[in-house]
């Protein structure tokens, strides 16, 4: 994938760079109570300041729908993210009028400021592009470094892009090298790991998965559907018995594509849903009617070991099981754990992404092992999905 970088923009000295970044924070009572989008923006900020530029912050926060809400205001977050980046980080309450161009105008070189949530104002979500105009007139240069937020053509995320000189920033970077690595132009073979609870949140993914990857394992309440498709019982399951024709469309257009879809040969099953429920390892056709699968089972953990051994790239989103629950995370757990060892020795590049996602990695305490772990969420799915991303798109050169 080609795109300018910050690299290509030369000296900045006297430049404005209007830099869309996600402080899109977890907060509680006005302060930030997870700070890691803050940090991830630190690189992209030092670099366009040691190039000489003033640097201008543009970020959303929550779903104001085009209004002011107090409680969205990014005031908070000015704060915190000063002391993330060691440094003074001004605020002005809006984004776009005279007092913001005078703010820019009285701003140091290399200095730093945050303007207020974008989605205050009513264009922003719509695209709409006399505001891009508006808000372009502030500075020279862009740069996004949100992909969380690239999968939505607002005016601050691909619109500012198609308008001015646009650039990606040290994020936005990591984010697609990976992305590239892992579907634009992986190493063969390609295992894709997919779970989660709902076959009908997954239907496009699984579709277009098929036709890129050589296995794909589908675990989670979504592989009870394909189960169940296949003339399984599964008891009283989380089973979308509805999807059951769209389950075998994908097994039809999977085989048609020389991908080989692995579902659990083992269960875990309970008769309630909850931890440490009393539980039992059983075969596919042994599922009684008032038991429920919570996870997979040791056979099919070991199955999916040995398909990452034989694999060079792997594409990870959603948990096998109730990983939120104990014991129903050990297969989540068992093949996070063998994925990170293999990532870790080099021998295979493992990119994870999704929120449930990364909470399982967390809790398997193996995150930082893997190549690459996304928390963009929505704009992860659909780059898995296949779906062009307007914020990426209008970077490309």
């Amino acid at each position: 994938m080609t795109f300018k970088r910050i690299a290509d923009a030369g000296d900045l000295t006297g430049k404005t760079a209007l830099v869309r970044v996600d402080f899109n924070v977890p907060m509680d009572k006005g302060l930030v109570t997870d700070d890691t989008r803050l940090r991830s923006a630190v690189e992209t900020v030092q670099t366009l300041r040691t190039h000489g530029a003033k640097v201008v912050l543009l970020a959303h926060f929550g779903r104001p729908k085009g209004q002011r809400v107090a409680e969205m205001s990014l005031a908070p977050i000015a704060g915190a993210f000063s002391k993330v980046l060691g440094s003074n980080v001004s605020f002005v309450a809006d984004c776009r009028g005279d007092h913001v161009k005078a703010a820019i105008a009285d701003l140091a070189p290399a200095g730093v400021i945050l303007l207020e949530n974008t989605r205050f104002l009513p264009g922003e979500e719509k695209g709409d592009m006399e505001l891009a105009k508006e808000m372009a007139a502030l500075g020279d240069i862009y740069v996004n470094d949100a992909f969380s937020a690239a999968h939505r053509r607002h005016v601050s995320t691909a619109v500012l892009a198609e308008i001015m000189p646009a650039y990606a920033g040290a994020a936005m970077e990591r984010e697609l090298d990976a992305l590239d690595k892992a579907l634009g132009n992986p190493e063969k073979p390609v295992l894709a790991v997919v779970g989660g609870a709902k076959v009908s949140s997954k239907i496009d993914l699984l579709k277009n998965l098929v036709t890129q990857v050589d296995m794909l394992a589908i675990g989670g309440g979504m592989a009870n559907t394909f189960l169940a498709a296949r003339g399984h019982s599964v008891g009283k399951s989380l089973c979308e018995h509805d999807l059951a024709d769209t389950a075998r469309e994908i097994e039809t257009i999977a085989k048609a594509n020389g991908c080989e879809i692995l579902l659990p040969v083992d269960l875990v099953v309970a008769k309630e849903f909850a931890a440490n429920a009393a539980n039992r390892t059983c075969g596919l056709d042994d599922v009684a009617d008032d038991e429920m699968i919570l996870d997979a089972g040791p056979q099919t953990v070991a199955a999916l070991g040995a398909a990452m051994d034989t694999a060079k790239t792997l594409v990870w989103n959603g948990p096998l099981g109730a990983f939120e629950m104990t014991p129903f995370d050990t297969a989540t757990v068992a093949a996070a754990q063998s994925a990170a060892r293999l990532a870790k020795a080099g021998k295979l590049v493992a990119v994870a992404g999704g929120g449930d996602t990364v909470a399982a990695l967390n809790h398997a305490g193996v995150a930082d092992d893997f190549t690459f772990v996304s928390t963009a969420g929505g704009a992860f799915l659909e780059w898995m999905e296949g779906k062009p991303l307007p914020g990426v798109d209008a970077l490309k050169g």
